[in-house]
């Protein structure tokens, strides 16, 4: 039995109704850097879909296992391969007999310090969805939305009957995304921004935080934060002249947890590259500053 959604009580290894469709369990992964932790969505009545089925702990596997309560699971549907949204979906495969189905494979080396969760190694789905492409069944239809920017390989799933749309960490409940060069790109990540303020989706259920149930309001406020934030940058870098990351960060994000600073530098980062590549600064030796337009 479904317990009712209650955001000030976000108990683990409970399934919470959200929708006539749509129910959640949320997993033990809380963190600076995942809110309350890993949302898994299961989709459908008869016949199931599991997104993002979260990180492979035992705890959370079997509270899935038991909000299926033995319904046929038609896919495990995973948004990226970050490791607090992919690991689970192969043991719950294995348990389910369900394919793994969504985003493509993606592992990148590290060439700086990360804060956002590090990529899945072992991730292999069975098909790869691409733009576009549906799973359907009984009752639900999911479709592919291409999502690149915060990951390059990010997907969102739209609930097509429920106007809905399954976010994964492209659009947050609680904060923004990490844009995390060099697979995360900040010009995909506003191209992709742009793609679902112009759809008419009437709710978004993100990985992290609450649903959102006015999403292109919420869309166009991270667009405009970005632009914002960019805005500032480039004023830094013409106030001072040259510059070096943890200097912008400093400034930037005064009164933000210490713990997300290495974050924030590494959406800082992105912004730079996108400024770099629009002609709009250069990089030496670490140091930063802006070209005149």
């Amino acid at each position: 039995m479904d317990a009712p959604f209650d955001l000030n009580s976000l108990p683990t290894g409970v399934s919470m109704s959200l929708s006539p469709l749509v129910s959640r369990v949320l997993a033990p992964n809380p963190s600076p850097f995942t809110f309350t932790g890993t949302q898994s969505y299961l989709v459908g009545t008869t016949e199931i879909a599991v997104i993002d089925p979260g990180p492979a702990d035992p705890a959370h596997l079997e509270a899935l296992e038991a909000a299926i309560a033995g319904r046929p699971v038609t896919a495990i549907l995973c948004t990226h391969t970050h490791r607090d949204h992919s690991p689970a979906a192969r043991p719950l495969a294995e348990a389910t007999g369900a394919p793994i189905i969504g985003c493509a494979p993606l592992t990148l080396d590290d060439d700086g310090p990360r804060a956002d969760a590090a990529f899945d190694p072992h991730y292999a789905p069975d098909h790869v969805l691409a733009d576009g492409d549906t799973v359907q069944g009984t009752g639900w239809t999911l479709q592919a939305v291409a999502t690149p920017g915060h990951t390059s390989n990010h997907l969102c799933f739209a609930l097509v009957e429920e106007q809905a749309l399954f976010t994964g960490d492209h659009i947050m409940g609680w904060s923004t995304t990490v844009v995390s060069p060099p697979d995360g790109d900040m010009a995909d990540y506003m191209r992709s921004m742009q793609r679902l303020i112009d759809r008419d989706d009437v709710v978004y259920y993100p990985a992290h935080g609450e649903p959102v149930d006015k999403p292109q309001r919420l869309a166009r406020s991270m667009m405009g934060h970005r632009r914002h934030r960019e805005g500032q940058i480039v004023r830094h870098l013409q106030t001072i002249g040259s510059s070096a990351i943890p200097d912008m960060v400093a400034e930037m994000y005064k009164g933000v947890d210490p713990r997300l600073h290495p974050a924030a530098g590494r959406s800082v980062l992105a912004h730079l590259i996108d400024l770099r590549a629009r002609g709009l600064a250069r990089e030496q030796d670490g140091q930063w500053e802006a070209i005149a337009a």
